[in-house]
C-alpha cells in the first residue's frame, strides 16, 4: 500500500458547516468533490459546494446549487463519456425531500437548471448518498431510501441513462433482527422521530459481482451494517441481515477493485448515534461476507465520517466529512505487498 496523496480539500470552509461529500473521477485524471454546507445541518442557507482537484491540489469551492430551502446529500456521476449529472436533495424534512438533478456536459464548469428527478416526488429517488453504478446489464443502479416512518432501502434503477427511473422492490429487514429495546435520541437536525433502533436502513452502497447479482450494504439504527442480496438485476432484494460490521448509524461506502477485492470506508462503532471516529478502510477478498481492517485514515476527537469511495484500477479515492470544518481527500494504490 502505498498513500499517494492525503490532503484537506480546502484552505479555509466557507461555511460554518461541511459535510457529506461525493467525488468523481474525471477523463482527465482529475477528481470533482461536492458537499453540502451552510450555517448549520438543516438550515435554510445550506447550499452546494464544489471544487475541482488534481493531484492532491484542489481550487477554490465554488457554491453551485442553494435556493431558500435546506439542501442536501449531493451525488455526482457520469452517465456517459459526455455528461456529468448531479444529484442532491432539497427540503426542510427529510421525510419529505425532493430530489434535484442538473447536468454538466463541460467537465463539471458549468451545469444546467435544476429540475426534480421525478416530477411530483416527495421523500426521494435516485442516489440518496452514495454513488450510483453501472450494472452489466447497461442499467443504471442508485442506491435510494427513504425516511417517512420506518426506514426503507431500495435501488432505483434506469434504462436510459437516468431520463426515467423504476424503484426496485423495498429492502425489508426481519424483526427479530432488530435491537429489543426503542430509545429515543435527541438530533441537531429535523429528523422527525428517526434516531431509536429498530427504525431501519438507509443509505445503501452497491457492487455487482455477477450478471444481475447486485449486493447492497446499509446504515442502520441497530448497532451494525446491513446487507441484502438480488438475482435480478436489483429489482428484488432477499431480506436484509445484520454483518458483523460495525456501524453507529453513519454513512458508508464500498467500491470493488480491478482484481475483485472490495474497499468499504466506514466508522467502526457498534454504537447507535455513537462516535463517528476513526474513519476506517477495511478490505474484503470474499465478496464481503468478510471484512479486515486496512487501516485508519483518521480518528480521535471530532467527526470523520460520511465517506465517498472510488476505484480507479488498482488504486481509491477516499473523501469524507473532516470535523465538519473541512474535506479530507486520499488516494491510496492498493497493491498487495506494497508498503508506503
Amino acid at each position: 500500500m502505498a498513500t499517494l496523496h492525503r490532503t484537506l480539500v480546502m484552505r479555509e470552509c466557507p461555511t460554518a458547516m461541511c459535510h457529506a461529500p461525493t467525488m468523481l473521477r474525471l477523463a482527465d485524471g482529475g477528481v470533482l468533490i461536492a458537499w453540502f454546507g451552510g450555517s448549520a445541518e438543516g438550515a435554510d442557507d445550506v447550499g452546494i459546494y464544489l471544487a475541482r482537484g488534481a493531484n492532491g491540489a484542489f481550487d477554490a469551492p465554488r457554491l453551485i446549487a442553494q435556493s431558500d430551502e435546506p439542501h442536501w446529500n449531493p451525488v455526482l456521476f457520469a452517465p456517459d463519456e459526455k455528461t456529468i449529472a448531479l444529484y442532491y436533495k432539497v427540503g426542510r424534512w427529510i421525510r419529505s425531500w425532493r430530489t434535484m438533478v442538473r447536468l454538466s456536459d463541460d467537465g463539471g464548469h458549468s451545469f444546467s437548471e435544476a429540475r426534480e428527478l421525478v416530477p411530483g416526488d416527495a421523500g426521494g429517488r435516485g442516489p440518496v448518498r452514495a454513488k450510483p453504478i453501472r450494472l452489466m446489464s447497461g442499467e443504471i443502479a442508485a442506491p435510494a431510501s427513504t425516511e417517512d416512518g420506518p426506514w426503507r432501502a431500495f435501488v432505483d434503477l434506469s434504462e436510459d441513462n437516468g431520463a426515467h427511473w423504476r424503484r426496485s422492490s423495498p429492502i425489508a429487514i426481519d424483526p427479530a433482527a432488530l435491537a429489543v429495546e426503542a430509545a429515543a435520541v435527541k438530533s441537531r437536525i429535523p429528523v422527525s422521530e428517526q434516531s431509536f433502533h429498530g427504525r431501519g436502513v438507509i443509505q445503501p452502497t452497491l457492487w455487482e459481482s455477477a450478471p444481475g447479482v447486485v449486493h447492497a450494504l446499509m446504515r442502520s439504527t441497530e448497532g451494525r451494517v446491513f446487507r441484502a442480496d438480488s438475482t435480478d438485476g436489483g429489482r428484488h432484494f432477499a431480506e436484509a441481515f445484520p454483518t458483523d460490521i460495525p456501524n453507529p448509524n453513519s454513512g458508508i461506502d464500498v467500491a470493488q477493485l480491478e482484481d475483485g477485492r472490495l474497499v468499504l470506508a466506514h466508522n467502526p462503532v457498534a454504537d447507535n448515534w455513537g462516535a463517528r471516529s476513526p474513519m476506517r478502510l477495511s478490505i474484503s477478498r470474499d465478496n464481503g461476507r468478510h471484512f479486515e481492517t486496512f487501516m485508519d485514515l483518521d480518528g480521535g476527537e471530532g467527526e470523520f465520517a460520511y465517506p465517498a469511495i472510488l476505484a480507479d484500477g488498482g488504486h481509491v479515492h477516499v473523501c469524507y466529512t473532516y470535523k465538519r470544518q473541512n474535506i479530507a481527500y486520499w488516494a491510496i494504490d492498493m497493491a498487495e505487498g506494497r508498503k508506503s
